[in-house]
């Protein structure tokens, strides 16, 4: 039986499928001929849905046994940019010296190429695991809409009654060095639209119109004038954000009709975004004006309390890099807030300074210390170190 135990060749043969989302350009078929001969089941796992693309995605399985360790990743990423602004082709996976340049190296390619050689060193030192079983759940669309990807694999999954007893996702968790952090937990993020309508008019008749931007501004300082919370023992206060204020009015001498803002708040788990909208609302119905207030939630916040998972996992970073690893729970989302609502999940991967940036790259010793890390949770996770 063979194994794909280098995660240098795997990377670049990953790099080398534009998978820029939703496509997937080859990105999924790599993997599946990496991951068969090691004795996994591969299922392509395609979704649609009204308005966004199509999205195939991949679910392997190695063994029966219990609910099973997974690794979720994605192989979409993001656009390159003008390929004239990078010093390498963005999808050539040159090495430079010490370096792989190309979209994806780290968010979130290089993660998945550590942990298929991870499992294939295992195996081939160990053979496969006698007591759990080993599961990869990859999408091609966690970059875009994430409508037809892990969301969707997951319940698929338990709707046949495939359970998951832990998941590891490989975002790149490390601000500067590998080791630094993983994540248990992350904040929700609920978006909000707040639309105030007034009646337009000549500025130097103001009794004759209905100003909206003033009773906007009263609104917006109710809203952020107070923080909703201090935070918590694992997070930091949530904070709401205005991102726009757009009014639309290019003339000095008019009151427009209408004006609106858009703010971003990325709360902790000391709320769900109910709590957060019903907030938000309270404050507002005390400026007594009309407003429409239109939320989405992209979403919920969530903790995986430290425990087996995590002190695993830092244990092996810390004996490949002699770092004690940060448990937090800063950064933006990612899919594991769908996996938190099936099994306990953290996130650890490569260092994250250089993820969506024009000439994307890793470190290959940086690669090689991931998969090792990884290698090591294996061990310790099945009781064979």
């Amino acid at each position: 039986m063979a194994y794909a135990t280098d995660p240098v060749a795997l990377l670049q043969a990953l790099i080398r499928c534009p998978s820029v989302t939703p496509v997937d350009e080859g990105a999924l078929g790599v993997l599946e001929n990496a991951l068969r001969p090691m004795g996994f089941a591969c299922e392509r796992m395609p979704f649609s849905h009204p308005n966004t693309p199509d999205v195939d995605n991949l679910y392997a399985r190695l063994g029966s046994v219990g609910e099973p360790l997974c690794f979720a990743g994605h192989t979409d990423v993001v656009p390159p940019g003008n390929p004239d602004d990078w010093s390498h082709p963005p999808f050539a996976a040159d090495i430079v010296g010490e370096v792989m340049i190309g979209r994806g190296a780290v968010d979130m390619k290089g993660a998945i190429a550590a942990f298929v050689a991870a499992v294939g060193r295992y195996l081939e030192e160990k053979g496969p695991p006698q007591n759990g079983s080993i599961g990869f759940i990859i999408t091609g669309d966690e970059e875009g809409p994430a409508h037809n990807g892990t969301k969707r694999m997951l319940r698929a999954l338990a709707d046949r009654g495939e359970g998951l007893g832990a998941c590891i996702v490989g975002e790149p968790t490390n601000p500067s060095k590998l080791g630094q952090m993983l994540k248990i937990g992350r904040r929700g993020s609920l978006n909000g639209l707040l639309r105030v309508d007034g009646v337009q008019g000549h500025v130097a008749y103001p009794a004759q119109a209905n100003n909206p931007i003033h009773p906007l501004i009263r609104m917006m300082h109710a809203i952020t004038v107070e923080p909703m919370d201090e935070g918590s023992e694992h997070f930091q206060p949530t904070s709401l954000q205005f991102t726009s204020i757009d009014v639309g009015n290019p003339t000095t001498n008019l009151i427009p009709a209408s004006a609106n803002a858009r703010f971003n708040v990325r709360f902790n788990e000391l709320h769900t975004s109910a709590d957060v909208e019903a907030w938000v609302r309270e404050r507002l119905d005390k400026i007594e004006f009309p407003y429409d207030l239109q939320i989405t939630v992209s979403g919920e916040s969530f903790l995986t309390p430290p425990g087996k998972l995590s002190d695993l996992m830092a244990a092996a970073a810390k004996a490949e890099t002699n770092i004690e690893a940060d448990l937090s729970t800063t950064g933006g989302t990612s899919d594991a807030r769908f996996i938190k609502d099936f099994c306990p999940v953290i996130e650890f991967g490569l260092i994250s300074d250089w993820a969506h940036k024009v000439d994307e790259q890793v470190r290959l010793d940086e690669l090689e210390g991931l998969t090792r890390i990884y290698r090591r949770f294996l061990d310790t996770w099945f009781g064979r170190g």
